[in-house]
């Protein structure tokens, strides 16, 4: 029997599954929050650091920093659909050998193009490795000049690649700044790297993974957040199979975890929630359309060319403008800008949002908003 479920319910749920709804409910530590949606997008790393903060109760910046570089808990790395992210140390045994071969097959046209056919890949790579367990972490430069001190030539674009490709068949991730570029580490030098899994096991626990954070949602959906093929999706969702409810969102098919159906009694009586997304959230890059959570007609207000994805302000689930930041000398200010006027009851849940990213930041806020 298939259950019928409402727009709004689907976003509740999806909420709740995000630890996007209750913040009493939410995990605690940098690492759980990471690990319970599998993975942040991270590009911007200030941005992947306030998606930690809508999701937790403790955290702060110092926190998330802490995970990074002394815990080592949490990574940041090229993953899901080759973009950087912050996965879980404890993930990327079984997440990385899953996720960068169907990557690395998607860009190897982009790496003929380049020059970069296997035999100069594979050599660049070892090369690559051989420096920084002997010299290690380098940034950009610095492989790039010991490449050229042992002939191998590589620039731009091409360089971007031959790392971004060693990251994803686990040879490395990024590791401090060193002032205002990055540097890189060998993961094993850097952390543990966590439990294999077969690739029937991966599968199987990415699609429940995924499931367990994005739910209700169908195949396609993880086919957009994982960058998965599909035939590997294919076989991904039937392994899982036997662990699913199937759903409708309107006319839309779509699947829960059996274990998450009792949170259809325990959703809550209308009362705002609201939440301050910040830019490339993994809320509305974790499916292959976002109509349900956002409309339209503002997509362009929300993503206005390049791959950019703006901070978003979000209540109940759903997009209702989007937001920004300025530093003062002695604040910071939120400057918020809805699409249309916010109802009075969404207030104290904004204002608590303001306040709440201070706190992340240590700073004072002060905000702007046109409503």
């Amino acid at each position: 029997m298939t259950i019928s479920l409402s727009d709004n319910q689907a976003r509740q749920l999806r909420t709740r599954a995000q630890g996007l709804e209750c913040r009493r409910k939410a995990a605690s530590s940098v690492e759980q929050v990471v690990q319970k949606v599998c993975g942040l997008q991270a590009q911007d790393l200030s941005a992947a650091m306030l998606a930690v903060r809508v999701r937790s109760v403790e955290p702060t910046s110092a926190s998330v920093e802490s995970a990074l570089w002394q815990e080592r808990s949490v990574i940041r790395t090229w993953c899901q659909r080759g973009a950087l992210h912050l996965l879980a140390a404890d993930d990327i045994g079984w997440l990385l050998p899953l996720l960068g071969p169907d990557r690395i097959a998607t860009n190897r046209r982009r790496y003929v193009q380049l020059g970069l056919d296997e035999n100069f890949s594979a050599a660049a790579i070892q090369a690559i490795r051989e420096a920084l367990a002997s010299h290690g972490p380098l940034t950009r430069s610095e492989i790039a000049r010991y490449l050229s001190d042992h002939d191998i030539v590589a620039e731009g674009q091409a360089l971007y690649h031959l790392i971004s490709r060693a990251a994803l068949e686990g040879v490395l991730c990024l590791g401090p700044h060193r002032g205002d570029e990055p540097a890189y580490v060998l993961i094993d030098d850097w952390t543990d790297r966590g439990r294999s899994l077969t690739q029937d096991g991966a599968l199987a626990a990415i699609a429940r993974r995924y499931l367990s954070a994005y739910g209700p949602a169908g195949p396609e959906d993880l086919a957009a957040w994982s960058g998965l093929n599909a035939s590997k999706v294919r076989r991904a969702w039937n392994l899982v199979a036997g662990e699913l409810t199937a759903v409708s969102i309107g006319e839309l098919p779509a699947w829960m975890l059996k274990t998450q159906i009792s949170w259809l009694d325990e959703l809550p009586a209308h009362s705002p929630s609201v939440r301050l997304l910040p830019a490339y959230d993994t809320y509305l890059l974790g499916y292959a359309n976002r109509d349900l959570i956002s409309a339209p007609q503002h997509a362009k207000r929300i993503n206005s060319g390049g791959g950019a994805i703006r901070p978003t302000l979000l209540v109940d689930g759903f997009v209702q403008g989007t937001w920004s930041t300025k530093w003062h000398k002695d604040h910071l200010e939120v400057a918020i800008e809805p699409f249309s006027s916010l109802a009075p009851d969404t207030r104290p849940g904004l204002e608590a949002e303001i306040e709440d990213v201070a706190r992340f930041l240590g700073v004072r806020a002060i905000s702007s908003a046109s409503a």
